[in-house]
């Protein structure tokens, strides 16, 4: 079994035009929210981004490491929780957390070479 689609695209697109116009719209206005919720994350990021840097500038500046294990388990605990809590996988939201701790150490480390 695969990610990939069982129908050609021009197949998918008929499909779509065959559908009940108030299925349509449903699925329009969701896909809207999907888009609005997207760009909303992708703002949230640069935000969480901008505080992180600081905090990197901070620990440059004062010869911390740019990790801190403990920290990062005290948010993943936390993240799992808020995950299990908003009916969202805690292992998913581990999974997410994970990749922007590494993301945020490695320009940690950028600003402690500059």
């Amino acid at each position: 079994m695969t990610d990939q689609p069982t129908e050609p695209a021009s197949s998918a697109a008929a499909s779509l035009e065959a559908i009940d116009e108030a299925v349509r719209e449903e699925l329009t206005s969701l896909r809207e929210s999907i888009d609005n919720i997207d760009a909303a994350v992708v703002h949230m990021l640069a935000e969480r981004f901008k505080a992180t840097q600081r905090v990197g500038r901070l620990k440059a500046e004062h010869k911390l490491p740019p990790a801190d294990p403990e920290r990062e388990r005290t948010q993943i605990t936390r993240l799992r929780e808020l995950a299990a809590g908003a009916h969202l996988d805690p292992v998913f939201a581990e999974k997410f957390l994970n990749f922007i701790i590494a993301e945020v150490i490695r320009h940690h480390e950028a600003i402690a070479r500059a």
